[in-house]
């Protein structure tokens, strides 16, 4: 009878087939990030990597997910990432892995790396409702401790250019000597050489912007050795932007470089009309061989610090050089004179204050806290930042929805939220935010793709993964294809919505049911799972014994 027993287990196992896949997709349309149409099939995974593509009824997962009624699509790209600090205290991303996000690029203009030992004191000591440990130095040690620490999305980020002045020069606001433009680019090679994706400046802020056009292309000609990107928040978006365009066609045009403008735009109504020509500069550039590109968040207000309405002089000390010429009564007097609005008072939303005794005033805008005071827009700026110690996180209200859709429609641009990736619960509701940064993604293929119709489905999701994925020359991302690494979503085309307002931020988007993180289920069910497989993801400039 055991001989029996025996036998019939043996015949069992022999008949039990050993599961082919450690995940299979069944029964979803697959947008595979090409662009070409949809078309129904079944995803294999296995490990961290896409197996198989095609019927797979035959074969058998470790775990099998119904995709009917949903587009499986490749992980979505952040192209300009603020999550550098909120991933460091809650590593799920879940605003923007909720999304279907699964790579942050970070690094705009300022980078988490290099550091010298008084800007690692600073940023160890100079926190505000963010706290956290600052193990590393450089830019690579950064990402990798994000790694290590757990982080639901993959990261990988620019180096940049303020940072590196920061490092050699502080803010002083003149060129560098040989030696010190010598050390820039050691310190760029160094970073490049961990896994950055190339260089990335922002010109409209302190120290990034008192970089001349010479100095710029001096480094890009270095992130181009390494075969990585220049990626800029260019000089100007209001009225000098066709200038602030040329500039980034000539670091192009004198180093062969791939370079990109990070959310392209024209701010404030009387600029409004200068976009079709800045696109007509683009498309020429593009048409002689330069390979130029733009990305671009899904709203018509952007979102930065009041500080930026101050004249230049004012900033470009930094922030301690600001109030301490707001301390004296005539330099004071000179500020508030030349205030130069590129939106109303009415038009700026205040969101953020470091000084807890000032959030009352989070959601007025700037027009009502001057009347509250019985004082000018423009005493009121400087009394706010004066009395916040900070730049003042603010939304402005300026841009057109007609340019939205404009630019939306060019081959060439991909999408970025430029915000942090958020929980909407704890230290994250001390402040408001812009709604991008729960809802830039979902709204682009909610409102501009189901309402709208601007562009098609498929075309949304390339420029979602492969176009920024081929960009930045990414190693088996951006694509659904087999040997590519598993980053997959599945969401549902009538159902995604962004949910957050302006009013009300702090809203997940909804209709991403599933995203796997190289091959880990990361949502599930439309509910994050605690996972946190991401990866800092290298750059092409990647020396292994770095």
């Amino acid at each position: 009878m055991a001989l029996r027993s025996l036998l019939l287990l043996l015949l069992l196992a022999s008949c039990t087939t050993e599961p082919a896949y450690d995940v299979i997709i069944r029964g979803g349309t697959v947008a595979d990030g090409s662009g070409a149409p949809a078309y129904p099939a079944d995803i294999g995974i296995r490990g961290d990597t896409i197996a198989a593509i095609g019927d797979l009824s035959g074969q058998v997962g470790h775990s099998e997910v119904d995709a009917t009624g949903l587009v499986v699509s490749p992980g979505f790209i952040n192209m300009l990432s603020w999550a550098n600090v909120s991933l460091l205290v809650d590593g799920r991303s879940q605003s923007d892995i909720r999304q279907g996000v699964t790579l942050e690029v970070m690094g705009e203009g300022r980078s988490m790396g290099p550091l010298n030992a008084e800007m690692h004191r600073e940023m160890a000591t100079d926190q505000g409702d963010f706290r956290f440990e600052v193990p590393w130095r450089t830019l690579g040690g950064y990402l990798s401790h994000l790694e290590a620490k757990g982080v639901s999305t993959n990261v990988t980020s620019f180096v940049g250019n303020g940072t590196l002045r920061q490092y050699v020069m502080g803010y002083e606001k003149r060129a560098p000597t040989p030696a010190e433009l010598d050390t820039m680019k050691r310190l760029l090679r160094e970073g490049m050489e961990e896994g950055a994706v190339g260089l990335s400046t922002s010109l409209i802020y302190v120290p990034s912007g008192h970089a001349s056009t010479s100095e710029i292309i001096d480094l890009a000609r270095v992130a181009a050795e390494y075969d990585g990107m220049y990626i800029s928040h260019i000089r100007s978006e209001e009225d000098s932007l066709l200038h602030a365009v040329k500039e980034l066609i000539t670091v192009a045009d004198s180093t062969g470089i791939r370079s990109e403008i990070y959310h392209f735009k024209a701010s404030g109504q009387d600029n409004w009309d200068l976009l079709d020509s800045a696109i007509t500069l683009v498309d020429d550039a593009r048409r002689r061989g330069l390979k130029v590109t733009t990305d671009m968040y899904m709203y018509n207000a952007s979102s930065t610090g009041l500080n930026v309405l101050l004249p230049a002089w004012a900033k470009d000390g930094g922030h301690e050089q600001t109030m301490a010429f707001l301390e004296d009564p005539a330099q004071r007097e000179r500020m508030i004179r030349e205030v130069k609005f590129h939106v109303p008072p009415e038009n700026i939303l205040l969101v953020g204050f470091r000084n807890r005794e000032m959030r009352h005033l989070i959601g007025k805008t700037l027009a009502d806290v001057a009347q509250e005071r019985g004082i000018e827009a423009r005493e009121a700026i400087a009394q706010l930042i004066y009395e916040d110690d900070s730049r003042i996180q603010v939304v402005y209200f300026s841009m057109s929805e007609d340019n939205i859709k404009k630019k939306l429609a060019l081959p060439y641009m991909s999408v970025c939220s430029d915000a942090g990736s958020y929980t909407n619960e704890g230290v994250f509701l001390e402040q408001s935010t812009h709604p991008r940064a729960y809802g830039s993604f979902a709204r682009l293929l909610a409102h501009y793709v189901r309402e709208e119709k601007v562009i098609s489905l498929e075309e949304a999701v390339r420029r979602l993964t492969s176009l920024p994925a081929t960009n930045l020359k990414l190693d088996r991302r951006g694509m659904l294809q087999v040997g590519y690494y598993a980053d997959v979503v599945a969401f549902d085309p009538e159902r995604i919505q962004d949910n957050a307002t302006f009013e009300s931020p702090h809203q997940y988007a909804t209709g991403v049911d599933h995203v796997w993180v190289n091959g880990v289920a990361v949502i599930s069910g439309g509910e994050h799972t605690g996972a946190t497989p991401g990866r800092f993801v290298k750059g092409p400039g990647y020396r292994m014994n770095k």
